[in-house]
């Protein structure tokens, strides 16, 4: 018989699969043990993000190696470490992966953030010690929660995909979304020419403009609809040198039309779909020489995730703890209201990340 010790509460499912209603609170779900590189960590908060509505809904591919449990980034305090991480010296050999090895520097009792393949939503979370980030006394633990996923995104398409370079445009699509908000403040700091975003109300157009600096930000719903207006704004033919795009079949046509020559595309979701019509001119890839890159994080193996976190520590987060880089956080909901933070998300009035606090 499982103790109160052995179990936790996490966000559970009814059926496996389903709509935000579905969401529940299990309180008897088995409490993770650290094992190898991993520590255990009590989860302080945790952040929403657009795949967990996928996952929810059983439409989103989940690595073989995460949990049922729901989400990918949290703070916490480490609670326990696994054999490998109590005892460097007996585990490491010249014959393990660096991945495979615990990374030095975590003990019981410090303050982290970091990203998982899944199972945040929860009191616990067993994790690699080389996704884990030691958390500065300047952030609390919900704008903690907030960044490991969007920026390291942001961070992996702008830069490790991208191969964006200073005097260069770039247009991020969803201007108001989480990663795109970390996008284009990484954007300005890179020395952008220009930021372009496009978002889906004249507030969110103001918030990317007035909040994030964006160069100029279009309403995706006018009439005259963005394509036209990135062009005008691009001086009718130059087009933009990266573009970021999470919308997918409906903007494919429309993102080939308007990057400039040597450009690229970043796909990084396809929420209007993945299937193009007929009749799609894709002559822009050779007469352009548009590169075209689709790209994940969560399916990413240990150490490619290791390497984006160490980008994140060495650039980003000196300037998120200063104040020149900015966490926007929308909304915090209880953990028992799991279900109200998900149909809010859902709602796509979000600017900024919606977060879910552990404390009871």
């Amino acid at each position: 018989m499982a103790t109160s010790s052995d179990v936790m509460r996490a966000i559970d499912i009814k059926g496996g699969k389903g709509p935000a209603d579905a969401l529940f609170v299990n309180r008897s779900t088995p409490k993770p043990k650290p094992s190898g590189s991993e520590v255990l960590v009590k989860i302080k908060a945790f952040g929403l993000n657009r795949m967990d509505l996928l996952q929810r809904e059983g439409n989103y591919p989940v690595p073989a190696q995460a949990p049922s449990t729901l989400g990918v980034e949290f703070s916490g305090t480490i609670e326990a470490l696994g054999s490998s991480t109590s005892d460097n010296s007996s585990s490491s050999s010249s014959s393990s992966s660096s991945s495979a090895r615990p990374e030095p520097g975590f003990k019981v009792g410090d303050a982290v953030f970091g990203l998982a393949y899944g199972g945040a939503y929860a009191e616990y979370i067993a994790v690699s010690t080389h996704m884990l980030i030691h958390k500065p006394a300047e952030l609390s633990w919900e704008k903690a929660a907030g960044i490991p996923e969007t920026w390291i995104t942001a961070t992996q398409a702008l830069h490790l995909v991208g191969g964006f370079e200073a005097g260069r445009t770039v247009l991020w699509h969803a201007g108001a979304s989480s990663v795109s908000i970390a996008g284009i403040q990484l954007s300005r700091e890179a020395g952008a020419a220009a930021v372009y975003a496009t978002a889906g109300s004249d507030a969110k157009v103001a918030f990317c403009e007035g909040e994030l600096g964006a160069t100029k930000a279009f309403n995706y719903h006018d009439e005259d609809g963005w394509a036209g207006a990135v062009r005008k704004a691009t001086d009718g033919e130059r087009g933009v040198d990266l573009i970021i795009d999470f919308v997918g079949q409906s903007y494919f046509q429309s993102n080939l039309d308007l990057a400039a020559r040597d450009g690229r595309i970043v796909q990084l979701g396809a929420m209007s779909g993945t299937r193009l019509p007929a009749g799609v001119d894709i002559s822009a890839f050779v007469m352009k020489r548009v590169r075209f890159e689709g790209t994940t994080l969560r399916s990413r193996d240990v150490a490619y995730q290791a390497r984006l976190r160490d980008m994140l520590v060495e650039h980003a987060l000196p300037r998120l703890v200063d104040g020149r880089f900015k966490v926007f956080l929308d909304r915090i909901f209880r953990f028992e209201d799991i279900v109200e933070a998900h149909k809010f998300m859902e709602s796509n009035k979000s600017m900024g990340k919606i977060i879910v606090s552990c404390t009871e």
